[in-house]
């Protein structure tokens, strides 16, 4: 395992002040972690240097043929000052999975995991300690070569940035609103929804645009061929529970399999709360609503953690869930998983990491 080069900034930036607003992704620490790959070899030269701009080519592959993928996780402080992370080898082996998707090399994982935990540990001073407050972590691998032309970077870069957040919706933990999409299309299987990589993200713009001029919050996508099978938000893995059992749409190929997706599930067996993953179409959701059986509706994601569900627009047809309020089994959930994220109660899965 190579050695990781350390330079630390002779400028350090003003920290924001305890409990000042961390609107998210706007703030970055002092230090990124940056890693090269060159074909032949492979990835070397792995540093944490002063956080800055890039050297980039105008010509440069990732800018015009979007040959990117990311990752999204936290750091937490935890009651007791301990520095966790929430299972950050199910993002690397995810970020591995994007990577054979879009002919990006594969990471050493374990390499990967320890470059993340010491670039917090030179930043752990960014770290918030207010309520709800994180560290959250970015890692992307971008290809650079200088050349106008379709086909695999040979030269690529590892890059993890950070950025001390809050909560990613302003509504909090309170109902967002959602607006389900009919018209556009992000992913089908055989693509890439599976994967994080920037072109998905691009393919919702418009339809969140559109969302967002009817003051919702997010889009709720359909399946790409019949445009009647609910997937996922723009932001964050779904769940419905419906006359006492939940249901989130199964992995096909065309959802994200979110990593706090999976850390629901096995709470919720853990609990024996019936839970199950399949084909979910949004006419039986809009019934279901209708027959007054559907219960509770949440989102899923390292952003939000838990984000309820008050209120889905489907054409003309308006669904009220839980009376707009959070629901029990949603409340459960968030303060389940921000209890084992902050430290607050027992980890009985092992899924946090401490940083030293």
């Amino acid at each position: 395992m190579q050695e990781i080069r350390v330079e630390l900034t002779k400028n350090p930036k003003q920290k924001p002040a305890p409990g000042a607003p961390l609107p998210f992704g706007t703030i970055f620490s002092d230090h990124m972690f940056l890693m090269d790959y060159d074909k032949g070899k492979g990835w070397h030269d792995a540093r944490i240097v002063p956080f800055g701009n890039l050297d980039m080519s105008p010509a440069a592959m990732c800018l015009h043929y979007g040959q990117s993928v990311f990752e999204g996780m936290k750091a937490y402080r935890a009651v007791d000052g301990r520095i966790l992370l929430f299972r950050p080898d199910r993002n690397m082996a995810r970020m591995n999975s994007s990577n054979d998707r879009l002919c990006i090399p594969q990471i050493d994982e374990k390499f990967a995991e320890k470059a993340i935990e010491k670039l917090v540990s030179v930043d752990k001073d960014w770290i918030p300690t207010s309520e709800g407050a994180s560290l959250y972590i970015r890692p992307f691998i971008i290809g650079m070569d200088p050349h106008i032309g379709v086909h695999p970077a040979n030269h690529l870069l590892f890059i993890v940035i950070t950025c001390p957040v809050g909560n990613y919706y302003p509504e909090g933990l309170n109902p967002v609103k959602i607006y389900v999409e009919k018209n556009y299309v992000r992913a089908v299987r055989g693509g890439m929804g599976y994967t994080k990589t920037a072109g998905n993200y691009a393919a919702s713009l418009k339809a969140q645009d559109e969302a967002e001029k009817q003051d919702y919050t997010q889009v709720l996508w359909l399946d790409g061929v019949e445009r009647k099978y609910i997937e996922e938000v723009g932001t964050m893995n779904v769940f419905f529970k419906i006359n006492g059992e939940v249901v989130t749409p199964e992995l096909q190929g065309s959802i994200l399999p979110g990593v706090t997706r999976m850390s629901v599930i096995e709470i919720l067996k853990k609990w024996g709360v019936p839970v199950v993953e399949r084909r979910l179409s949004i006419q039986e959701l809009a019934d279901a609503a209708k027959d007054g059986k559907l219960e509770e509706a949440f989102g899923s994601g390292t952003a939000a953690v838990i984000s309820p569900i008050g209120h889905l627009k489907w054409g003309d047809d308006i669904m009220i869930i839980n009376d707009g309020k959070i629901g029990e089994l949603s409340q459960k959930l968030y303060d389940t998983l921000t209890g084992i994220q902050w430290g607050k109660i027992p980890d009985p899965f092992g899924w946090t990491v401490e940083v030293k």
